[in-house]
């Protein structure tokens, strides 16, 4: 009940998603003027703003000018609502919860706005910080389990320093808005375990790596061809929160 809850809930959020993808990086309000089309200005009926059935029901097409609706608008509130989904029944907790699908929703967003516009919002980034610190210490008051707030700090200004001496080693290779993320990524990390952040944070560069390598061989790009690494991260975090403990049990059998 709590997962199928929270798909529904995901599926709201990633509507408002689309909002957010498209107006934070244009420097305007998420909340005012409500949504409309951007070719005829006509408003979204409330019928048409249901998510994912909206779209279908247009056939993805505005109902007054008929212009096209990209069908990643359909595609973020599924993929948000699966998320949303898949981490309610994943956690353990049902405490921190509401901090891991603050997270999804906020890495949604940043994922998608990187890919876009190659940035990192502070309107995204900076106010999670604070959203996400309350978030945890209520989770670690519930849970009578301080140890896993203290580890998210530790985490969190870990994972921060490290991306921090990257960027000043090589400033072509990470941006400072991956600094600025990366904090939040080792937090949220940490809260879970040393395993997870340590996976967590591999894996990011793992999977941009992998990319890389693809975008080479396949794509004619270049060893200079810039990717957003954003969405490597925020990646790695959902393949920890899925992955960590079996991934660690893999290598401690491979220890012993």
């Amino acid at each position: 009940m709590i997962a199928f809850v929270a798909g529904v809930l995901g599926l709201a959020v990633g509507s408002f998603l689309n909002v957010v993808v498209y107006r934070v990086p244009r420097g305007e309000s998420v909340v005012s003027p409500p949504s409309h089309c951007p070719r005829c200005d006509s408003l979204v009926r409330s019928r048409h703003n249901v998510p994912v059935a909206g779209w279908i029901l247009l056939r993805g097409r505005c109902a007054d000018c008929r212009v096209p609706i990209s069908v990643r608008y359909p595609l973020v509130e599924l993929a948000t609502g699966l998320l949303f989904a898949a981490v309610a029944l994943r956690l353990d907790t049902a405490a921190a919860l509401p901090a891991y699908l603050w997270f999804v929703g906020a890495g949604v967003a940043l994922a998608l706005i990187d890919l876009d516009v190659r940035r990192l919002p502070n309107a995204i980034v900076a106010p999670s910080y604070p959203v996400l610190l309350a978030l945890l210490a209520g989770a670690a008051a519930w849970d009578h389990d301080w140890s896993a707030l203290v580890r998210a700090v530790i985490g969190g200004a870990a994972l921060f320093g490290f991306y921090l001496l990257l960027v000043l080693v090589y400033p072509a290779g990470l941006g400072w808005g991956d600094v600025k993320l990366s904090g939040l990524v080792g937090g949220v990390l940490a809260f879970l375990s040393w395993n997870a952040l340590l996976i967590g944070a591999f894996a990011a560069f793992l999977l941009g790596g992998i990319v890389g390598i693809g975008v080479i061989l396949i794509a004619g790009g270049g060893r200079k061809t810039a990717l957003p690494f954003g969405p490597f991260m925020i990646a790695g975090v959902l393949l920890a929160v899925f992955a960590a403990a079996p991934v660690a049990r893999w290598y401690g059998s491979l220890l012993h």
